[in-house]
């Protein structure tokens, strides 16, 4: 099942054109962000590490206790981009994807759902503008034929006074 689950994976991935290092330079800076009707957090998103690595800081409190960070890398050798992501919760994931040609930026990981069946899980980010843009949290049941849309967040990018 897990060969199956992989396949599934890296066929989702093959309409993902990885890119360059520079592809995910518009999720940098300060957001706001809300979901739902009542769903809020900020997210600090900054190059690290001589601009190699993109950071990740997730803070939903105090309408909500979540807290998480993520590192996303481009991996040059493999095409692909690679993020990790854990959280207060002592959630541990690792995605791999890319750039579509369409413009939206595509994670990929292989999961177990909660009934032990393998699924695909993905992030997506699209609608991407300037000072905004969506991102769906999502899951495919089926190898990735079909996928549920999760949880689905609106960025707002924070002015920064004196810019």
């Amino acid at each position: 099942m897990r060969t199956l689950v992989a396949l599934a994976l890296c066929a989702c991935q093959g309409s993902a054109l990885a890119g360059s290092a520079d592809d995910f330079d518009f999720w940098v800076g300060r957001w706001a962000l809300t979901w739902g009707s009542d769903g809020q957090a900020t997210n600090t998103v900054a190059k690290v590490l001589d601009g190699k690595v993109i950071q990740e800081q997730f803070d939903a409190r105090p309408n909500d206790r979540l807290v998480g960070l993520s590192l996303s890398v481009y991996d040059a050798k493999s095409d692909e981009w690679k993020q990790t992501w854990a959280d207060n919760t002592g959630a541990y994931l690792d995605f791999t994807g890319g750039l579509n040609p369409d413009g939206t930026m595509e994670l990929f990981r292989p999961a177990t759902s909660e009934d032990g069946d393998p699924m695909l899980q993905r992030m997506v980010w699209y609608n991407i503008r300037g000072n905004s843009l969506d991102w769906n949290w999502e899951r495919s049941l089926n190898g990735g034929q079909s996928w549920e849309t999760v949880w689905k967040i609106h960025y707002e990018r924070i002015k920064v006074s004196g810019r």
